[in-house]
């Protein structure tokens, strides 16, 4: 399977200081990897998932007095746009490469999600079968955050802080840059089968 092909000079791009510098190497080496990654992923991961997904790149805003601290390919199901949908993404950062299922602030329906995904916790934890996921929500973005057994009550809480005002989700899975060098395609859709029953819920929304 082909590898990534990320280099360790592209994680190096978020250490550069200042939003300038950061932001022109991330626009010179970083997007157009992750425009083609989309365009790649977007039909395979549909085919092996069963759903449509339309592929999406990050756009930093320019004017801000902070760096980006990572920056992503987002797959949805509309080709309009990701944030108001639960979605997909491929996540590059100093510290990695993650695979992530996300909901933002602004997207609808995000109180019928947040009932969901409480009332399928038990179901959740089945399917994960003692996998270890991460939470993103709360992240550094300098070490890889802590990976814990996919329970009930790790669902439920994801759930909670969903149903919140301003609450969001962003779980999954990561690669610290070691191991994200040499990463191929068929390890990156493994883990996306594994958020599959997870997003399942959260685009059941749509229906």
């Amino acid at each position: 399977m082909t590898r990534i092909g990320f280099t360790r000079d592209d994680f190096e791009v978020f250490r550069i200081e200042g939003f300038g510098p950061r932001m022109s190497k991330i626009y010179e080496r970083i997007r157009p990897r992750l425009l083609r990654l989309g365009d790649e992923l977007a039909p395979e991961l549909g085919r092996r998932l069963k759903m449509e997904f339309h592929p999406h790149v990050a756009a930093h805003r320019r004017r801000t007095v902070n760096p980006p601290p990572e920056t992503w390919a987002a797959f949805g199901p509309s080709p309009r746009g990701y944030k108001r949908y639960g979605y997909l993404a491929l996540a590059i950062s100093g510290s990695g490469l993650h695979a992530r299922a996300v909901v933002k602030t602004e997207a609808d329906l995000r109180s019928e999600m947040a009932r969901l995904l409480a009332a399928r916790a038990s179901e959740l934890e089945k399917s994960f079968r003692g996998t270890k996921i991460a939470r993103y929500d709360k992240w550094d973005f300098e070490q890889m955050p802590q990976q814990v057994p996919a329970t009930a009550e790790f669902f439920t809480n994801v759930g909670d802080e969903l149903s919140k005002k301003t609450g969001i989700v962003d779980i999954g899975f990561g690669w610290p840059m070691r191991e994200a060098l040499p990463l191929d395609l068929a390890e990156l859709f493994d883990a996306y089968r594994e958020l599959e029953p997870f997003y399942r819920i959260l685009r059941s929304v749509l229906i």
